[in-house]
């Protein structure tokens, strides 16, 4: 990865991004999750449901879901390279997950405005039944990623 980041083509810079990221977010690999992939303004993460995420019900924890939503919505709004944090959310769960089941979370950028922007993140199963929406707010706080 060259030191000139702010000379390198948008996807490029995304995905310099999205790898420093993950490399330094023990929270979401020691999860499961898997960055899928990263363009400017989206990411899409995955993770598979264990036995050790599920709650009372035999049902994945909303806890992991709004995590893998989470994430996914950071590594959305951090690939332009610009240090970013959440500045609020909120989900609504609509189905259930599964034992096994591998849940997929895809962050889409709807507005990015100077420091502020928001985000969409689906959550699927594997055959693409919704289980979760996600709408993250984001605030730039300087400096960059890679």
């Amino acid at each position: 990865m060259p030191n000139d980041t702010h000379v390198m083509d948008p996807q490029a810079l995304a995905e310099a991004a999205g790898a420093a990221m993950y490399e330094r977010d023990p929270a979401s690999r020691t999860l499961g999750m898997r960055l899928d992939e990263i363009r400017p303004g989206y990411a899409r993460m995955s993770m598979r449901v264990r036995p050790d995420m599920l709650n009372g019900h035999a049902t994945c924890h909303g806890g992991f879901i709004f995590a893998l939503a989470d994430s996914a919505f950071a590594f959305a709004c951090n690939s332009h390279n610009h240090v970013t944090v959440g500045a609020g959310c909120t989900i609504d769960y609509l189905a259930p997950g599964r034992q096994d089941d591998l849940l997929t979370a895809t962050a889409t950028e709807r507005a990015l405005a100077g420091k502020t922007g928001i985000y969409d993140v689906d959550v699927v199963n594997q055959d693409g039944r919704l289980i979760a929406t996600f709408r993250g707010k984001s605030h730039r706080i300087g400096g960059t990623v890679a």
